[in-house]
Order: structure tokens, then sequence, then C-alpha cells
């Protein structure tokens, strides 16, 4: 009697339950708060390091494990909504957030900001898992295409949103209101999300701990984030730059090939072995380190060469905003049909557009060059990395999209944080004026030789472009890409 009671009460309808406008809002509001940090704190750093008398090497670091904290978090939800309700996860990682925004802006030193925007990170990773699926799989199937336009607004458009935010704080001020209004934004999705985030029975009360997984996605995400970090206040030759980076890559590899090899592993990594989710992973992975990278420095370059005011490069980067919003209106239109790869395809070509324009700026041409580059970038982020994203998503059950984003989301991370400071160093080692161009160069190069690549790989694969078959898909009976075999065609003969 009891336990038909506890039943009954952990499906009892909310006041929003079922509404796909408070869905949405739930999933942008547990997402954007974070990645809006993530692109403003760097043109905001000048103010915060003065508020908390911090260096750059700690704010790196921070910036740097908070990073890390955000893929490894990915992981950790995808064991433990196994175990426990996803409601009772969003809500416990939404109200995390909210504590961890006030104590971020409480900091009166160093270690008080850290913990708070580390936590940040943890937090907002475990909400990809908790909060996204649902949206994706929970309602109608006509509602799918207007869901990854969202969920690419929400991984990008906040992403491209952050530099004018931090622009604004920059040039006037307020770093502090700044983590008030980012908790402020969390504390509404925590509201919205208890009137519209159902319980649910977990799928298997009983499964364990992953002991393999979870300590060695850990040593992925934290050891080679601190490594890159170094680099603010030591070079390449520095054991602590190169150790950490090798040992946390070390267990990468050995992450991904245990998963591989379980029976049962937390992450589908054989199911996405194939050429379509293959292809996707890594251009979602080619076109976010890129992006970050040719974004970082750009600001640098305008920052320290150009002296260019905060605000000035936030609203020069501000057109990949509309890049980024075109591509997800693309991606709206384009998502059920057969032309996903080649949108994602597409999204690396932008990039390496972007690239090659801000390789004709300099001091005197930013004005000109940085709002067209801009444009190209952020088309190239909502094109390249969302569909990639889906690509893999779709070429497996239903059921296991939260721990596909997971994987496909440390892997974005680890390319993204490991190419962008490192090119970052190397072009202030070299002298901006020089070392900016240099850095871009090889950065185009990366673009280019990847994207060939991919098609390479698609091709000896023998794919053929077809629609994904969304209906069984959405019911869970069969997944929605059929992909061939990694280098299929070359198998053949």
């Amino acid at each position: 009697m009891r336990s038909s009671s506890s039943l009954t009460h952990l499906f009892t309808r909310l006041p929003l339950a079922g509404s796909y406008p408070a869905a949405v809002a739930l999933a942008l509001l547990a997402l954007s708060p974070y990645l809006i940090l993530t692109t403003a704190t760097l043109l905001a750093e000048p103010q915060i390091m003065r508020g908390i008398g911090a260096t750059a090497y700690e704010l790196q670091l921070t910036s740097g494990m908070s990073n890390a904290a955000y893929a490894f978090g990915a992981v950790l939800c995808a064991d433990l909504v196994q175990r426990v309700a996803r409601r009772r996860v969003y809500l416990v990682c939404e109200s995390g957030f909210v504590l961890s925004s006030v104590l971020a802006l409480s900091a009166q030193n160093i270690g008080m900001f850290a913990a708070g925007v580390v936590l940040q990170g943890l937090f907002t990773g475990m909400l990809l898992v908790a909060a996204l699926p649902p949206l994706i799989t929970g309602h109608p199937i006509g509602k799918l295409q207007t869901t990854a336009a969202v969920v690419s607004l929400g991984l990008f458009g906040m992403v491209a949103f952050g530099p004018l935010v931090g622009g604004l704080v920059g040039s006037l001020g307020g770093w502090r209101p700044l983590f008030a209004g980012i908790g402020t934004l969390a504390l509404i999705g925590l509201i919205i999300g208890s009137l519209t985030f159902e319980g649910n029975a977990p799928p298997d009360r009983r499964a364990k701990f992953d002991w393999t997984a979870i300590p060695l996605a850990l040593g992925t995400t934290a050891l080679p984030f601190f490594g890159v970090s170094w680099l603010t206040r030591g070079s390449f030759g520095d054991p602590e730059f190169y150790l950490p980076v090798a040992a946390g890559l070390v267990c990468g590899v050995f992450l991904v090939g245990g998963q591989y090899r379980k029976a049962r592993p937390l992450m589908p990594v054989r199911p996405i072995s194939n050429t379509l989710p293959v292809v996707g992973t890594l251009n979602a992975m080619l076109v976010g380190a890129c992006f970050t990278t040719l974004l970082e420095l750009t600001e640098v370059y305008l920052t320290d060469e150009a002296r260019y005011s905060p605000l000035r490069i936030g609203a020069l980067v501000t057109p990949q905003i509309l890049g980024v919003l075109i591509a997800s209106l693309l991606f709206r239109r384009l998502m059920s049909t057969r032309w996903t790869p080649f949108l994602a395809l597409g999204g690396t070509v932008s990039v390496a557009v972007g690239a090659a324009v801000l390789l004709a700026a300099s001091t005197s041409s930013a004005t000109v060059a940085v709002p067209v580059a801009a444009f190209f970038l952020g088309f190239g982020a909502g094109a390249g990395v969302t569909p990639g994203l889906f690509l893999a998503g779709f070429s497996v059950p239903a059921s296991q999209i939260g721990p596909t984003f997971a994987l496909v989301e440390l892997l974005r991370s680890e390319a993204a944080f490991l190419i962008g400071p490192v090119l970052l160093h190397f072009a202030l080692d070299q002298g901006l004026a020089d070392g900016f161009h240099v850095a871009v160069g090889v950065t185009m190069g990366i673009a280019v030789l990847g994207g060939l690549s991919l098609v390479v790989l698609y091709l000896l694969g023998g794919a053929r472009p077809h629609a994904p078959d969304l209906e069984p898909w959405l019911a869970g009976t069969s997944t929605a890409y059929h992909s061939p075999a990694l280098l299929a065609a070359v198998r053949k003969h």
C-alpha cells in the first residue's frame, strides 16, 4: 500500500508538466548561465583580478578546472541517473549552481571564487545530461526539429553572447552583479523546473558505480586542463605542463578503450564507432576547438596589440550571434533530411573561412575584418557542433542519448582546451604582432586538413546520405541512423 502511494506521488502531474515551452525554458536556463560565463570572463579578467586580488595564472587555472568539471560532470551524471530520478538530480544541481553563484559573487579571495566557478562547471555538466535528453525524447516528433535548433542556441548561442557581456563588465565594471545575474537566471530555471520536470523511475536502481569510467574521466579532464593552465606561468618545456597532459591523454585512451570493450558500458562507445557517428563526433571536436581558439586569439590580440576596450571588442565579435542563429534555423530545417552531414561539413568550411579573414586582420583593419570573421565563426560553430552531436545521438537508441552527449561533450571540451591555450601561449611567445597570424594560420590549417580527412573517412565508410528514421528512434525500437562500419568500403576489397 505504501509502495503504491509512493509511486502515485512520484508521477503526480505538475502545473507545467508536458508544456513544451516550459521544457525549452528549463533546458536553456540550465545550460545558458554557465556557457555565457565561459566566454565572458576573459574580457572581465582585469576587473575580477582587482576585486579578489588574483593573478592571471590563478584565474586561468580556475577557468581550466571549471571546464574540466563541466566535462567530468556530464560523465558523472550519466552514471548517476541510472539509479536516481532525473528530477531529483536536476533540482539538486540547479540549486547547487545557484549556491555556487552566490559563493563566487561574494568571494573575497581566489579560493572562494575558484570553488564557486568550478562548482558551476560541475553542476552545468550534470545538468546537460539531466535536463537535455527529456527535452529531446519527451515530446512529440513534430517538436524535434525545433528542439534541435534550441540545443544549438543553448550550446553556442550563449557562448557567442558571452563576449558582449564580458565587454560590458570589463569596460563598465560590475563583475559581482554579473554573477548575481547568472545566479538569478539559474534560480528562475529552478522555479520553472520544479513546476515542469516530472519524476521518473530510474532505469536501474541496482546499477553499480562505474569504478573504471568515473576515475578515468576525472583524470582525462583534470590532468590535461591543469597542465595547459600552467602555460600562463610556465613554458612548454616544464614538466608541470607535459606530464599532466600526457597522463590525461593516456587516461582518455583507456577510458574510451575500456568503454568499447565493456559488455555493459556507461557510455555507448561501440555503437557510435561506425562511420556517421565517428564523423559527427570528430567534426564537433574539430569545429569546437577551432572556434574557441580563434575567438580567444582574437580577443587577446585586440586587447594587448590593438589596445581596444573590452566593450569595443565584445561589440566587434557580436556578429557571431547572428551566425549561430542562422545555423540553428538552418539545422531546424535540415535535421530530418539527408543533408545533416553536409551541414556539419559546412560548419568546418565556415570556420576555415573565418580564420582566413582573420589572417588579413591588423590593428588598422580589425574593425572591418573581425565582425566578418565573427559571423563565419558563429555560423561554423552552430552548423558544425550540434549537427555532429545529433549524428552521434541518432546513431544510438533514444534511451542512450544522455551518455552519448556526455561522451561527445567530454571529447569536444578536451580538444578545445588543449588546442586553444596552447596556440595562444605560442602566439604570446612569438609576440602578438606576428604570433597572432601564425597561430590563426595553424588553426586554419587544422580546420582545412581536418575537414578533408573527415570527407575521406566518410567516403571510405561507404556511407550514403539518408534521412534519419526518427519515429522508431523516438519510440525506442531502433536507431535513427543505420551507419556502415568504419572503412567499410575498404574492407570489402
